[in-house]
């Protein structure tokens, strides 16, 4: 993307761009990979490609309410090692070092308190954890990371930990946005929409 338009993207942000404005600002675009949006694609023209389509949902933070833990499990704090092994626990293609979480750290949209872990208090290990950007200049929050142990699962903890990061930037964000893969089997697009989250754009993202 050459250049982005602030006044544009705030009209509509999921449309406008595939990615949060903070990452559209400087996003370049490798020659081997197109993004399109749903409006402008077409399966024909673009069978070269592997393509991979995402979801991209917002929430104008209204009508929220202080989320309840599930029983049997609290907030707990967590270093960034901790962050990383219960993410990578987490997926089976798809990992993040404790270096590049550590980078995290250093971005302008970084906010400790948007970093959430939840433990169970039976074993007393990590059962959830999620991550959360907030961008300053623009008001936009972003989910990052929404995670739960597999062996955790079904409890509620996914819909808590969305809930509670909304909670957390309620006063300092004007929106939030979130994005995943259309094709997850854990289908996180149902999860967000359980929260509040709304809106019908999906990105292509194409691959040679």
């Amino acid at each position: 993307m050459e250049s982005i338009s602030k006044k544009e993207y705030l009209l509509n942000p999921c449309r406008y761009a595939s990615v949060p404005y903070w990452k559209a600002k400087s996003l370049t675009i490798p020659d081997s990979i197109k993004i399109l949006h749903q409006d402008d694609y077409n399966e024909a023209e673009n069978r070269q490609y592997m393509d991979e389509p995402y979801f991209r949902l917002s929430h104008n933070l209204q009508g929220l309410s202080a989320p309840v833990l599930p029983q049997g499990y609290s907030l707990c704090e967590a270093a960034l090692r901790d962050f990383a092994a219960h993410i990578n626990s987490c997926y089976d293609n798809i990992g993040i070092s404790e270096t590049e979480l550590h980078n995290y750290t250093q971005r302008d949209v970084y906010d400790a308190s948007l970093w959430a872990a939840v433990k169970c208090e039976l074993t007393g290990s990590i059962a959830a954890t999620g991550i959360a950007e907030l961008d300053y200049e623009i008001g936009e929050g972003v989910l990052e990371w929404i995670q739960v142990s597999a062996s955790h699962r079904g409890q509620g903890l996914g819909r808590y930990l969305v809930s509670e990061l909304l909670w957390r930037m309620k006063d300092k964000a004007g929106f939030v946005t979130v994005s995943g893969q259309c094709n997850n089997p854990a289908n996180p697009e149902k999860l967000y929409r359980k929260c509040g989250f709304t809106g019908s754009d999906v990105w292509h993202i194409l691959r040679r």
